[in-house]
């Protein structure tokens, strides 16, 4: 009784939102039809995005922009939550400058980049004019690298957010013991931090993960999806998909594969966590045992 309030939001809110969508990717299914009006064609929708190479081109654009930005995000933010861990003047300004660009809304991010990349009066460009290099078609030829620049730097913050707060809550007593042992500040990060703090880091790294493949509003603003298909991940595809050919079947379907996709990631990812904290575990009882 007391899950009842929160299992009937997840069924009108969840479950029956994606059965209406799973449903629909097994119709032909336009804007002028209601679901029940269009035909059902089966695995007839799946079977084709798989021979649409527009749709192989934008999984492969979703698969290396995921991959760049959360590796680079991880790095910079517990980089970041590494060097900021100290107590010194002004430290909680610093910090509270690095979580700025996570607050901004996406369609700004993308309209303050979009204007930062202008090939004529964009501040890159005039940088690279002043010191003497020539211009670089930020949107053109290297449109991916930008539109990952960009994500870079508006959810570096979120790492680093969560990072911090996984250090700080580390405890001291680890920290202190490996002081008196000798061990370096590097050796200290290696060997006591970095371990302790996996779990959260692998979390935050799942959460980021999730959230790139489904950036939609920083590319639509920067790119549209191109030049070509240079930029288009599967969540404009779908969008595109939906609005502009007005395939509902077809859009559903991509759902469902962005779907699976995730769902085996966050599998995978917490199968790891499982087996870490096993191998932790063993490692703990054989230190008890030695001693």
């Amino acid at each position: 009784m007391f899950m009842a309030p929160a299992v009937a939001i997840m069924a009108v809110a969840l479950i029956y939102p994606l059965g209406y969508m799973i449903w629909g990717s097994f119709r032909a299914w336009d804007p002028t039809q209601t679901i029940g009006e269009a035909e059902f064609v089966g695995l007839k929708n799946y079977i084709t995005l798989w021979s649409d190479p527009n749709f192989r081109e934008s999984l492969g654009v979703t698969l290396r922009f995921a991959f760049f930005c959360v590796t680079i995000e991880m790095v910079l933010g517990v980089g970041l939550a590494l060097l900021l861990d100290r107590n010194i003047r002004g430290m909680s300004v610093l910090r509270t400058m690095f979580i700025l660009p996570m607050m901004i809304a996406p369609v700004v991010v993308g309209l303050m980049w979009r204007y930062m990349y202008h090939p004529t009066v964009g501040t890159f460009n005039r940088f690279l004019e002043r010191v003497g290099l020539s211009d670089v078609d930020w949107l053109g030829s290297h449109a991916l690298t930008s539109v990952i620049i960009a994500d870079i730097w508006q959810w570096t913050p979120f790492i680093f957010i969560l990072a911090l707060a996984a250090l700080q809550s580390l405890p001291r007593s680890a920290l202190e013991a490996a002081r008196i042992d000798g061990a370096t500040p590097w050796q200290q990060i290696i060997h006591i931090k970095l371990p302790l703090m996996m779990p959260v880091l692998i979390v935050t790294g799942l959460l980021r993960l999730i959230d790139s493949f489904k950036v939609l509003e920083v590319i639509l603003v920067l790119t549209e999806g191109g030049p070509g298909l240079s930029t288009e991940i599967l969540a404009l595809r779908i969008s595109r998909t939906a609005t502009e050919f007005r395939e509902l079947g077809v859009a559903a379907a991509m759902s469902n594969y962005l779907l699976i996709i995730l769902m085996l990631l966050t599998v995978a990812m917490f199968a790891f966590t499982k087996f870490q904290e096993i191998r932790a575990a063993r490692v703990r009882m054989a230190a008890e045992d030695d001693s």
